[in-house]
């Protein structure tokens, strides 16, 4: 009931709609019950009785009553359409809301596949069931009593036919819904691994024909799909099981209220049930049992949804972890940065924290490099500047204020982030560059550029800064693609850019001109690079070297060679034999 009241809030505009739906559906049924009523008029005060006049009469009346429900029929569906479709934009809308303000760590929570299928599959099912429930939830019930009703005023004895053909069918509906709940359960468990298997095979096609895993890929996917499949035909059999009985129901309803029906006009001579009360008898007969396959119907529409509305739900209630202040700051004074005590995990249950007892006080305007081997903790650092995380215990301030007093959007937008994995967005590549400011000129786009070293390449394509950029930056380079999201992140004139290892696909030569830029453009600026390469960051003010979530050593390019033995052995790999690497004796992982 909770999750009922919950989603309900997001009917907004479609409530008119939505209450218009079942009052449609109520007068089709209305007009429908009328006609089987004039339909015994005809028979036993027209054809019975020879009289011409009542059959026009009637018959015309029949017509106008046929029109009425048509009408009434038509636009129950059309507002049924619209609130319900209505009601499925909102909630797409609301839970794209909600993930927007997810922090990193809520994300974590639902895989993307997940999020896709939640998104479209369960959404979807909610508006077909939302749908059912308005139209039928009023129709069919109101049928099935009407109906009844009229059976009982024209004979009672017959009316007991419907009574056990009701009891028998509802103890089916009982038990099929009961079992076709746990099925629906974990059928939407099944539509996530297939979502998160195409969005690995489509993300990562390049990788698997390189290494001409398609077979592999194909194989894994046909899994997903049979276990979808076995899931669905699981449910399938329970409703192909119910539909026969149901079925049988109907006839042997018809059949019984014939047979009795017939004994009674007969031995009564029509006194106490004529002919045209059996006939209408038998149309209420359908009435009642269509009425009763309707709910079979509805009641599995539900079952098949309220899976669906809880993993909907779960997104809507989600609460991020990162929320701005009450009365949250607005300005960041300047660049300066002080890590005090910092102590950060990703897990609160994790044994090790990333970050251990971090001290660290930066200058406006100062350049800081950080190395070390991965898993060091470098990326872990740098995101809780901008509160993609905040810390476990300690503070970060940044212009002299805790990161947490700041509004997150002034905040991040001070704190410009260049990530690990450069992604660029379809579109042109001025509508990429105005991600950083949406008000930005062409003259600040092409300024961004050239300290970014990225206006040369992008002035001999054939559409200059008007290219197109496919999704994902697919169709340029590494090195480029790097460039042009440092560009990105210059657009928002931030006072602390981070660079976490963004011009590793770059060339020696245009990493120190992007590096040059920097100090002669951007001097009050202050900037955290992260890298691999000692060229990247022996000229930054000081460098810092991280190991296992510490910080092991923190001086200049000269100093460190002094006092570091990492950082020595480092920077002899790289600028002798060997391969200049942290992690040559390591497995690769996560920052």
């Amino acid at each position: 009931m909770e999750t009922i009241k919950a989603l309900a809030k997001h009917i907004g505009q479609y409530k008119k709609d939505t209450i218009l739906t079942p009052l449609f559906m109520l007068g089709e049924v209305v007009v429908e019950m009328l006609i089987p009523l004039l339909m015994a008029t005809i028979i036993d005060q027209g054809i019975m009785a020879g009289n011409f006049n009542i059959i026009v009469r009637t018959g015309l009346f029949m017509v106008i009553c046929a029109v009425a429900g048509l009408f009434t029929g038509v636009m129950g569906a059309h507002f049924g359409a619209s609130a319900s479709t209505g009601f499925a934009k909102n909630l797409r809308q609301a839970m794209f809301e909600k993930i927007q303000t997810y922090s990193f760590k809520n994300i974590d929570h639902f895989s993307s596949a997940s999020l896709i299928t939640r998104l479209t599959t369960d959404v979807t099912n909610l508006q077909n069931a939302f749908q059912m429930i308005i139209r039928l939830g009023a129709r069919a019930p109101a049928a099935l009593i009407v109906a009844l009703i009229m059976t009982l005023s024209i004979s009672p004895k017959l009316s007991m036919v419907y009574i056990v053909a009701i009891g028998v069918l509802a103890v089916v509906i009982l038990i099929m819904a009961g079992r076709s709940y746990k099925v629906f359960s974990q059928v939407f468990k099944k539509y996530d691994a297939l979502n998160e298997s195409v969005e690995e095979n489509v993300s990562g096609i390049r990788v698997v024909k390189a290494f001409v895993k398609e077979d592999f890929e194909t194989k894994k996917f046909d899994i997903a799909n049979s276990n979808l499949y076995k899931m669905f035909v699981k449910a399938e059999k329970m409703m192909v099981v119910a539909a026969p009985i149901m079925m049988l129901a109907v006839q042997g309803s018809i059949l019984a209220i014939s047979w009795f029906g017939a004994h009674i006009i007969v031995e009564t001579g029509q006194s106490e049930l004529t002919t045209g009360n059996l006939m209408s008898m038998l149309t209420y007969c359908m009435n009642i049992l269509m009425s009763l396959l309707m709910l079979a119907m509805m009641i599995v529409m539900i079952m098949m949804s309220a899976p669906a509305a809880t993993r909907i739900r779960e997104v809507l209630d989600e609460e991020p972890d990162i929320k701005n202040p009450e009365n949250p700051v607005m300005e960041v004074p300047d660049g300066s940065v002080e890590f005090s005590h910092v102590d950060f995990k990703y897990y609160e249950n994790s044994e090790e924290p990333v970050l251990k007892d971090i001290d660290l006080s930066v200058r406006s305007g100062e350049t800081i490099g950080i190395i070390g081997p991965t898993g060091s903790g470098k990326t872990s650092l740098v995101n809780l500047l901008s509160r993609l995380y905040d810390v476990s215990s300690g503070s970060v301030k940044v212009g002299g204020r805790d990161v947490r007093e700041y509004d997150v959007k002034t905040l991040r937008d001070s704190v410009s982030v260049v990530l690990q994995k450069n992604v660029l967005f379809s579109g042109t590549i001025y509508e990429n560059l105005r991600w950083g400011n949406k008000e930005g000129s062409e003259e600040e786009c092409e300024k961004a550029c050239k300290l970014a070293c990225a206006d040369d390449f992008i002035r001999k394509f054939p559409d200059g800064y008007n290219t197109m950029i496919e999704q994902g930056g697919t169709n340029v380079s590494g090195g480029q693609r790097q460039r042009l999201c440092i560009a990105r992140a210059l657009m928002k004139h931030p006072k602390v850019l981070i660079l976490d290892d963004s011009t590793s696909a770059c060339d020696t030569n245009t990493d120190a001109k992007i590096q040059r830029a920097f100090r002669e453009e951007i001097p009050d600026t202050t900037k955290f690079i992260i890298a691999q390469r000692i060229s990247s960051v022996k000229d930054c003010d000081r460098i810092i070297v991280m190991e296992d979530g510490d910080i092991q050593n923190i001086g200049t390019h000269d100093e460190l060679l002094k006092s570091s033995e990492m950082y020595r052995e480092l920077f002899e790999a790289q600028t002798g034999e060997g391969s200049g690497d942290f992690d040559k004796s390591t497995e690769g992982g996560e920052d």
